[in-house]
């Protein structure tokens, strides 16, 4: 999920991009279909009585278009949800549900063998950062880092680290994993985001292998155009602030079309990112230092979607954190789409049939703890609230109650030491 705007004088200029990135095109890219009658069931009524009405000036930022694209949402339960009396198993419900979701990602390339290969090793005291690219797809290879705690000589538990858009595009798995002479603005955003810390250098140092892979369109998978300068190629320590936040606003820019052109293709933006996620936990368990029964997940914005997502979609994650995205999408769409909702991360369709904490609760019985800051002006805070409401109706329905926390920090939108204090209690209670 996109970050929120950075203080003057930051390196991200996060305003200019969402106003230039975001819109509902993505949301609005299936056709309406018929949809289930809510059920009547207590949990149905209270969704109901959730969903934001309309009367007078609309106060939305798509104006006087505002009040047909709420028509055509779901109003009450979602089809598909879980709570539905309908569904009884969640064993049976989650295969339906999984189905579905991969159905409307339209990106299913053939699984293929990671085929790792280490490009670096460095030595960084009390563990390794290996640079390493293995595959996702026949003919695609994922760059990661890869720290590895020294001194490891069984099988161990292993961390899927996610990292964050934040309108920062220049570096990827750098925004999250701290290395030698690295420009002085990858401090700077972790200090504004992450309470000054590299959460993966954290997590190697708890005893977890790490792995953060650069997302599609981020770091070494940025888009570079044919006439680019060679600054932007190489990105020297060195390169200004200046150089660095005008790279981000042309990126920024250019999401839109990126995503347009992705859909035009036949495939999703999501779809990539889910892929590349699943495939991650692919090579883990390919590897004789880590345990295959204790794989965990976590990240923050649209880590946090990622993180939610691979532990929608594979039983193999032992257990997930997801900071900073979580909520109901009813309550979005009259402002909040503006600032948090791009081609990134709407899966057309999907929102016919299920809701975003509905995806969230697939992952049930594994546990899932989810944060939020009250204060993140990306959210509605009702849509938050609601959504905790509906994911631990899930989880109890499913008879797990104790597997899934949510929390609710008076912050805006970070994954700060304190909230993550309370992300590591949760990993090593349950990975």
């Amino acid at each position: 999920m996109p970050l929120p705007a950075p203080d003057p004088g930051t390196s991200t200029n996060r305003r200019t991009f969402i106003t230039r990135t975001s819109g509902i095109s993505a949301l609005l890219a299936s056709a309406p279909q018929l949809l289930t009658p809510a059920t009547t069931t207590a949990a149905a009524a209270a969704a109901k009585e959730a969903t934001p009405s309309v009367t007078g000036p609309t106060g939305s930022s798509v104006g006087s278009l505002f009040p047909f694209i709420q028509s055509q949402a779901v109003h009450g339960e979602f089809p598909m949800s879980f709570l539905n009396d309908r569904f009884h198993s969640a064993r049976s419900w989650k295969k339906a549900a999984r189905s579905r979701l991969l159905e409307l990602l339209h990106y299913s390339p053939p699984r293929v063998d990671p085929a790792p290969e280490t490009l670096e090793r460095v030595d960084c005291g009390d563990y390794f950062r290996d640079r390493i690219l293995f595959n996702t797809t026949p003919d695609i290879r994922v760059p990661a880092f890869v720290l590895v705690p020294k001194n490891r000589e069984k099988p161990g538990p292993a961390l899927v680290a996610l990292h964050d858009h934040g309108g920062f595009y220049l570096w990827g798995k750098e925004k999250i994993t701290e290395i030698e002479g690295e420009n002085p603005e990858l401090k700077e955003f972790r200090k504004q985001y992450y309470g000054g810390r590299s959460t993966a250098v954290e997590l190697v140092r708890q005893g977890y292998l790490v792995i953060v892979i650069d997302m599609f369109y981020w770091g070494d998978r940025r888009m570079l155009l044919d006439n680019d300068p060679e600054d932007w190629r190489t990105r020297p320590a060195t390169l200004p602030r200046e150089r660095i936040q005008a790279f981000n606003r042309r990126a920024g820019q250019s999401e839109s079309l990126v995503g347009r052109t992705l859909y035009s293709a036949g495939f999703t933006w999501p779809g990539v990112m889910f892929w590349d996620d699943l495939r991650t936990v692919d090579y883990l368990v390919t590897r004789r230092d880590v345990d295959p029964h204790r794989i965990g997940c976590v990240g923050l914005s649209v880590g946090g979607l990622r993180s939610c997502h691979l532990a929608a979609l594979d039983d193999r994650i032992k257990a997930s954190v997801v900071v900073g995205w979580m909520t109901s999408f009813p309550w979005q769409l009259k402002k909040q789409v503006e600032n948090t909702i791009g081609h990134t991360k709407v899966v057309p369709g999907l929102y016919r049939h299920l809701d975003y904490p509905d995806v969230a609760s697939m992952a049930m019985p594994r546990p899932m703890l989810v944060i939020n800051g009250s204060r993140d002006g990306l959210f509605h805070l009702d849509g938050v609230k609601a959504s905790f409401k509906k994911l631990e109706a899930c989880y109890a329905k499913a008879g797990a109650a104790d597997k899934v926390r949510t929390r609710l920090y008076d912050t805006p939108h970070e994954f700060n030491v304190e909230m993550q204090s309370e992300a590591w209690d949760w990993l090593r209670r349950w990975v």
